[in-house]
């Protein structure tokens, strides 16, 4: 497997920490600037793109620059909060709670769009999924974001119960970053 210095443009150390989980060995850094472009594109590779590229105008001349747009999808709410996840409330677990609250369907999935950009402007879209669905209360203490409602399927604990290490194995953005490192390949 190719192994690629990359820089990731996000401002989340989370992020940071699970893609170097997924992707050992390889060289990553945050841009480490605070002017990041907004979020305004209509799907999440059009946000991971918008990242990506100003990642790239902002990385060392040889690394990749990555970045990746990822949200939750409730079924019941028609896909909400998607692309909108990360800013949806500032309360996001109560919120997500109190829109599903006489919900049947709590279905739902955690969605990864990654875009690499190369050194010499090629860009790579990968992307990752993780089904399951929303407990009715938030329970456990590792991860971030909706990790404690998030229960996968086939598992009774929620991401946040199951762990990092579970995390950096089996995510949406492992999975991702899995695709994303057999397209480098």
């Amino acid at each position: 497997m190719l192994q690629a210095r990359l820089v990731l443009a996000s401002q989340n150390p989370h992020k940071l920490e699970e893609l170097r989980r997924a992707l050992p060995g390889w060289e990553i850094d945050l841009v480490g600037r605070d002017d990041a472009p907004a979020e305004d594109g209509a799907t999440f590779e059009e946000n991971a793109r918008i990242k990506a590229r100003w990642g790239r105008a902002h990385a060392p001349p040889d690394a990749w620059a990555v970045s990746d747009d990822s949200g939750i999808e409730a079924a019941a709410l028609g896909g909400r909060p998607g692309i909108h996840s990360a800013r949806w409330d500032e309360d996001h677990l109560g919120r997500l709670l109190s829109e599903l609250e006489h919900a049947t369907d709590r279905r739902c999935r955690y969605r990864c769009v990654m875009v690499a950009i190369a050194p010499d402007g090629t860009e790579l879209v990968a992307e990752g999924e993780l089904e399951g669905v929303v407990a009715h209360e938030p329970r456990g203490t590792e991860g971030f974001g909706y990790d404690p409602l998030f229960v996968p399927t086939g598992e009774t604990r929620t991401v946040a119960e199951l762990g990092d290490a579970w995390k950096a194995a089996h995510s949406h953005r492992a999975r991702g970053a899995a695709a994303l490192a057999e397209l480098l390949a």
